[in-house]
């Protein structure tokens, strides 16, 4: 049995962050789930719909292991990274750091790990792990998924090899910090700023606020886009609020980074960012619940309100990163 000593198993909201916690605390690293997702650039949006998904996709985070790349190259991080077809090299790549004493970021798909509650595909999964032995994976998920977790070291490597949307073959990393690390305080705006600039600029009419309006003229025609209604409405809410997002599709946790920001650093712009971020996420929220209502009811009035808040949000979120991107 190999257990990697002094590791704090703090299951969060989102699986990325969680993972990324893990790894920074035992070098010595303690930041909020907040400030993690903050000083990652995590925060996006995306429409996602094509004739091969059952249902559309609304994500509201930067693409799977970006945050993890941003985090690093914003704070100087050693990111050491491993990908590979051959399932003895996987194994090696992730035995060999354990062994050192030293905890292993795993990307891969939940579907295949044996505590995960809802079976259903993602790839762009992430976990930490921490311990291995004869039969079992020691692993550290979501609050939600349990935080201390096992799951068979066979249903482990399944879920690394995987192939599919999001995935990564065999993907893990390793994060050392710095002899001298870099001020992570020094970082915040630079990080906001660049948040704001991807997501104002972004170069198709799905992602950033252009999305977030797309979306608000495609959800009121849901009820015909779904094959099940009253399965898939109320699953795309459930992910909206519960699916790792910390709720609000990942804007309550921006709200809480500006908000910690704003007691760090005295800006009038900063508080002005934080409080439409406040009113960003109460409506997102408003969102998920109308369109579960839509999915129970099959009343599809209560889309046609979510697609009203939706066209508020493209607005409210534009104003919020305009204001932020001059910080």
């Amino acid at each position: 049995m190999t257990i990697v000593k002094d590791i704090e198993a703090r299951g969060m909201h989102h699986c990325e962050t969680t993972a990324l916690g893990v790894l920074l605390r035992h070098e010595g690293l303690d930041l909020s789930e907040p400030m993690l997702f903050g000083l990652g650039s995590g925060l996006s949006f995306i429409y996602w719909d094509s004739k091969g998904m059952a249902f559309p996709f609304l994500g509201g985070r930067v693409k799977p292991f970006d945050l993890t790349r941003n985090l690093a190259a914003r704070l100087g991080l050693t990111l050491t990274t491993e990908e590979t077809t051959s399932a003895r090299k996987a194994w090696q790549n992730v035995a060999a750091p354990l062994d050192a004493g030293r905890p292993v970021g795993l990307q891969l798909d939940c579907y295949h790990l044996d505590y995960f509650r809802s079976k259903v595909h993602f790839g762009g999964h992430v976990v930490a792990m921490y311990g291995y032995d004869e039969h079992d994976a020691y692993l550290v998920d979501t609050g939600r998924q349990g935080g201390a977790v096992r799951t068979s070291l066979a249903g482990l490597a399944r879920a690394r090899a995987e192939r599919g949307p999001m995935t990564a073959r065999n993907r893990s990393f390793t994060i050392a910090l710095p002899a001298r690390p870099l001020s992570w305080q020094d970082q915040i705006i630079p990080a906001i700023r660049e948040c704001a600039d991807a997501f104002l600029a972004a170069p198709i009419a799905n992602l950033g606020h252009r999305g977030i309006e797309k979306a608000g003229e495609r959800v009121p025609g849901w009820l015909l886009r779904a094959g099940e209604p009253r399965r898939d409405l109320p699953q795309a809410a459930l992910l909206m609020e519960q699916g790792g997002t910390g709720g609000a599709l990942f804007r309550a946790l921006y709200r809480d980074f500006l908000g910690e920001c704003t007691r760090l650093i005295d800006d009038g712009g900063l508080r002005t960012g934080h409080r439409l971020y406040a009113e960003a996420a109460v409506l997102w929220t408003d969102v998920s619940a109308l369109v579960a209502k839509a999915g129970e009811s099959g009343d599809a009035g209560y889309l046609e309100r979510a697609g009203v808040i939706l066209h508020d949000l493209s607005r409210v979120e534009k104003d919020a990163m305009r204001v932020l991107r001059r910080l």
